[in-house]
């Protein structure tokens, strides 16, 4: 297949990029910055030069191309604020980032359309013990700072699913570890000493390594039904602690420090939501019923090439 890939210079969008080529696909890669030219190139791809939330712009640059499938990994998570706002960008892409690709696809006659989507749309509340699967209530407000997530999480997928003309198909990615991930902001925070974690308990949630959340992309944008969102996470669900002190036995890093409860709600109201409030075990079960994936990572001390635990 031939396809437009939108984010190919991310976390996920450099093994993606290759994980489509290997594959046998032909990948055309809309870059924002031109200095990513040869970063494309050297992985396989054609680079696109253009901005995904410039409509326009974006049409015009795919001008006169041809693809059978668009995939959207675009985020900007290399410009994280410390609190998280409606005009955040990397919510504005899964919101009319979504819609500008969608036109992009009908301008290259793309008929299939993968987007990316989060897990965390289930909702920043404690899920407590029960495992969520994808018939689970998504896109359900909680009351707090996470609703912005959870809304731009909604509002990818309905843009996808009720696309005329386009099969769409959603990932519910888990927490991102590896290269250019969570890992390695991680490991960056506690070389430097910075407090990471709030004290005592945290909530638990599921992660899924780049490579892995790469394999199942291409699965998805080769076998998934339209109008289907799958779950894409590993086996087991761990909590913010004990996942901190595996990225800092993994890059022999200080221990995680840190800080009181209250201070990291008043600091970073987001990251409290997240680490404090939130708690969710996630089924891959259809993704792999359907599309014939599973973690290659199964565990983060896996992925982080950490020897099993003993004991």
């Amino acid at each position: 297949m031939k396809v437009l890939l939108a984010g190919a210079t991310g976390a996920i969008g450099r093994p993606l990029l290759s994980a489509l080529v290997e594959a046998g696909h032909e990948v055309i890669a809309v870059i924002r910055d031109p200095a990513n030219h040869e970063l494309v190139a050297a992985l396989g791809g054609v680079p696109v030069v253009a901005d995904v939330m410039d409509c326009l712009a974006l049409v015009r640059a795919v001008d006169g191309l041809s693809a059978d499938a668009v995939m959207h990994q675009a985020t900007a998570l290399r410009r994280v604020r410390r609190r998280l706002r409606a005009d955040d960008p990397t919510l504005a892409l899964r919101g009319k980032g979504t819609e500008n690709l969608l036109a992009a696809a009908r301008a290259v006659g793309a008929r299939r359309f993968v987007t990316q989507s989060l897990i965390t749309g289930y909702g920043y509340r404690d899920h407590g013990a029960r495992t969520l699967t994808e018939d689970d209530v998504f896109g359900e407000p909680a009351g707090n700072v996470g609703d912005l997530v959870v809304a731009s999480c909604l509002a990818t997928e309905r843009q996808v699913f009720g696309a005329d003309g386009i099969e769409g198909v959603a990932l519910r990615y888990g927490m991102f570890y590896g290269p250019h991930a969570f890992s390695d902001l991680f490991a960056d925070l506690m070389r430097r000493r910075l407090p990471l974690l709030p004290r005592g308990r945290t909530g638990v949630t599921c992660f899924i390594h780049v490579e892995d959340a790469a394999a199942a992309a291409v699965r998805a944008m080769e076998r998934g039904q339209a109008g289907r969102a799958y779950n894409i996470v590993d086996d087991a669900p761990m909590d913010w602690r004990e996942f901190a002190t595996l990225v800092a036995e993994a890059h022999r890093t200080p221990p995680p420090m840190s800080l009181p409860r209250w201070t990291l709600r008043l600091m970073v109201p987001y990251l409290g939501c997240l680490m404090l409030d939130t708690s969710m075990r996630i089924s891959h079960a259809t993704a792999t019923r359907e599309l014939g994936w599973a973690p290659r990572y199964p565990h983060v001390r896996a992925g982080l090439g950490l020897p099993a635990a003993t004991g």
